[in-house]
């Protein structure tokens, strides 16, 4: 098993145009030695997408990723369930930092210096994905196509908080030495001086705010969408149940059928 598993890492590590071609031979190279299990599943391997790759390489070479970011999860895991408000939104930070260095590290290991804007768009939803779904996190070294973060799993049925702790800062105008009296022009610069920096005070709590406010309104969106996710799946599950409670009623007419002319024909 372990043979196999450098195998694989061998294989999800090479660049996607050179996967079919190693797949190929590491498979050949098992079935040679007389392990075809090993053989059945090297053949069986799909060839990863770029992003999928890119993912790969990083796991594959730092074995700390998947750890970092199934780690991030189990704590935000934790602050959904306690509905943490203020830990959630501190986390929420903290995702965005963890995936962007995660990010970074991926496309440096792949040797790519200029991502195109898809490309990075599917390695970040790949790497939000792992912190959300440990399953991902789990295949991690072994994606075959980019991952999407459709919502916090376990998470989808914990209530949010969406309040916020944070206090805007109290305005204090920052005193210099008063203007001589009569001179209108040097109080009036001095007015514009402090309503200047009262400004700029509330762009910047409007702006952390607003931060704030991004990943509230991100976190809801993905709730959204993973209760359209369940209910399309109740749905599909709702109409396969009818479509057998429709057949085994017509199963059971024919055996009323069949029991009836039995009957009859004992008379």
């Amino acid at each position: 098993m372990g043979a196999m598993a450098d195998e694989l890492d061998e294989l999800y590590e090479v660049k996607p145009e050179e996967f079919t071609a190693l797949r190929t031979k590491l498979a050949a190279a098992s079935k040679h030695r007389g392990d075809t299990d090993s053989a059945k599943q090297i053949a069986a391997a799909r060839k990863p997408t770029t992003a999928a790759w890119v993912v790969n390489r990083l796991a594959i070479r730092d074995q700390d990723t998947r750890t970092r970011l199934a780690g991030l999860g189990e704590r935000l895991k934790d602050a959904h369930t306690a509905m943490d408000g203020e830990r959630i939104r501190e986390l929420s930070r903290e995702q965005r930092r963890l995936v962007d260095d995660v990010a970074r590290q991926a496309f440096e290991e792949a040797e790519l210096a200029d991502p195109s804007a898809a490309l990075r768009d599917d390695v970040v939803g790949t790497l939000q994905a792992a912190i959300a779904d440990p399953d991902v996190a789990a295949r991690l070294g072994r994606l075959a196509k980019a991952e999407q973060w459709s919502g916090f799993g376990e998470f989808g049925d914990t209530a949010m908080v969406f309040t916020s702790s944070r206090k805007p800062a109290p305005v204090r105008e920052n005193p210099a030495e008063p203007p001589k009296k009569g001179d209108d022009k040097a109080r009036e610069r001095e007015k514009a001086r402090a309503a200047l920096a009262a400004a700029e005070r509330a762009k910047a709590d409007a702006d952390e705010a607003l931060t704030e406010l991004q990943s509230d309104l991100a976190t809801a969106r993905l709730r959204r969408d993973d209760a359209r996710r369940r209910l399309k799946d109740a749905e599909e599950a709702l109409a396969a149940a009818e479509d057998a409670y429709d057949k085994g009623k017509q199963v059971s007419r024919d055996a009323g059928a069949v029991v009836k002319a039995a009957k009859a024909r004992l008379r």
